[in-house]
């Protein structure tokens, strides 16, 4: 079967132009998702403070559930694009169909969970600290019930925009993210505060309209990539569960998902450390805003990350070591520079950015806090930026060529065995809220670190013998 056009040019187009061209669709639809969690926390915000506090209680475990249904997907994509780089379609094929698989599973352990576990997890992150705790924890039941029984959508939606991205066709990607981002955007007011005859449904609409936009990016994506992706289109009849795959699969899946889930854990572990403070609503409040908006920064040089686990996976499977090196440099380049705009913006803009997330009642002592302390805290906690540009590069690098456990040991670093440490420690010393915030910057140092070691070992022992 000759190799459709899309994949051949990851192996022949230009570094300089390939990196913008497979990577600028994901940091688009990325974007337009960014700014779907943004515009989802205002709505929520300004429909009731209480509502911002437990679904921000609430995102941990919904992250796991995310961070299953990715880090599948990297383990797919990563073995996908490393089959087309061998010009082996009918294993990437079968590729795909095993990662179908293995989301479906995904998607039964966390349909028990909403419908067995919902109030029980709530348990573990609501604090007694907290004002307004029952409230809190009810409300964000009701957001965690809806998101998880129903996440069908979320992991089919990954399972196909991969499919599409491992041939380089990450435009068609973009318009399925896009399409679910924006039928959310479009949802959330009308079904939190009842618009257009929908009952107001509040935090539960919210929940609804994030569910009903995952199925539209599934179900788009489906249909693109049996019309257009034809190096994947699937047929029933060569589906098989193969254990090798799945195993090739999990290989990279596994540490990229636990890698992803340990941020879910560090962010139970500053919610509890920040609770414990008199500021306690505002505090968590501030760390979820926080997420929400550094994610138009690092959503792109994530989507930047997913071209080039695609370039680098296809290359490193065709043996093309230059291209290896070119896909590194140029991606590093695009990375420093988002990351340095970044910054810059955190650092002159804060007030504006956290003003957005000002409830209805602008003058609310929570909401007057929350800003305070939301201005120190981007001001802070952007200094880590141009450090984790590389960082992230890195890390992609490792995936692609089938090294997935050193990015779990970077971000198992990173995220829990010295973020949530030093927070503890900063926390004894200085007893403030501001002086937690440091602790991002103290992490990403030693994620770099450990990443230019570990990318000094793959290039010793892997890339330079290619």
């Amino acid at each position: 079967m000759q190799r459709d056009e899309r994949s051949k040019m990851l192996g022949t187009m230009p570094m300089g132009r390939l990196i913008p061209k497979v990577s600028v669709p994901i940091m688009i639809s990325m974007l337009v998702q960014a700014l779907y969690n943004v515009v989802d926390s205002i709505f929520v915000a300004r429909y009731d403070p209480d509502a911002l506090t437990a679904v921000s209680l609430a995102y941990p475990i919904q992250m796991l559930m995310l961070a299953l249904s990715l880090g599948m997907g990297v383990g797919i994509n990563s073995l996908i694009s490393r089959k087309l780089g061998e010009k082996d379609a009918r294993g990437a094929r079968r590729a795909a169909w095993n990662g179908l698989l293995i989301e479906l599973g995904g998607f039964l352990i966390f349909f028990l969970v909403g419908t067995l576990l919902a109030g029980k997890c709530m348990d573990l992150v609501v604090s007694d600290n907290l004002a307004g705790a029952d409230k809190i924890h009810s409300l964000g039941t009701s957001y965690l019930s809806i998101v998880t029984t129903w996440s069908l959508g979320i992991f089919m939606a990954i399972q196909f925009e991969r499919m599409l991205q491992a041939t380089g066709n990450t435009v068609l990607s973009m318009a399925t993210q896009m399409a679910g981002a924006l039928v959310n955007i479009i949802l959330d007011p009308i079904m939190i505060y009842g618009y257009l005859g929908c009952p107001a449904m509040g935090v539960a609409g919210a929940a609804t309209a994030t569910v009903i936009g995952q199925f539209t990016s599934a179900a788009l994506g489906f249909v693109l990539n049996q019309t257009k992706n034809t190096e994947l289109k699937l047929n029933i009849g060569e589906f098989a569960a193969d254990r090798a795959i799945l195993r090739d699969i999990l290989a990279v899946g596994l540490p990229s998902t636990v890698m992803q889930a340990i941020g879910s854990v560090m962010n139970v572990g500053m919610n509890g450390l920040l609770s414990s403070f008199a500021e306690g609503n505002a505090a968590v409040n501030v760390l979820n805003v926080y997420f929400k908006l550094q994610s138009f920064v690092f959503m792109p040089v994530f989507g930047l990350g997913g071209g080039m686990v695609a370039i680098v996976g296809y290359n490193f499977g065709a043996r093309l070591k230059e291209r290896v090196y070119q896909a590194i440099r140029t991606a590093s380049v695009w990375a420093l520079t988002i990351l340095g705009i970044g910054t810059l913006l955190f650092l002159l803009f804060p007030d504006a950015l956290m003003s957005l997330f000002e409830s209805g009642e602008g003058t609310s002592e929570v909401t007057l806090t929350m800003t305070r302390l939301g201005v120190t805290a981007l001001r802070t906690i952007s200094l880590h930026f141009m450090i984790a540009a590389v960082a992230i590069v890195l890390t992609n690098v490792f995936q692609a060529i089938g090294k997935g456990m050193y990015s779990l040991i970077i971000s198992l670093c990173r995220q829990l065995l010295v973020l949530l440490p030093a927070a503890y420690l900063l926390k004894s010393i200085f007893g403030t809220v501001d002086s937690v915030w440091w602790t991002f910057l103290i992490a990403e140092a030693v994620s770099l670190t450990l990443s230019l070691v570990f990318y000094r070992k793959c290039d010793r022992e892997i890339l330079s013998r290619l």
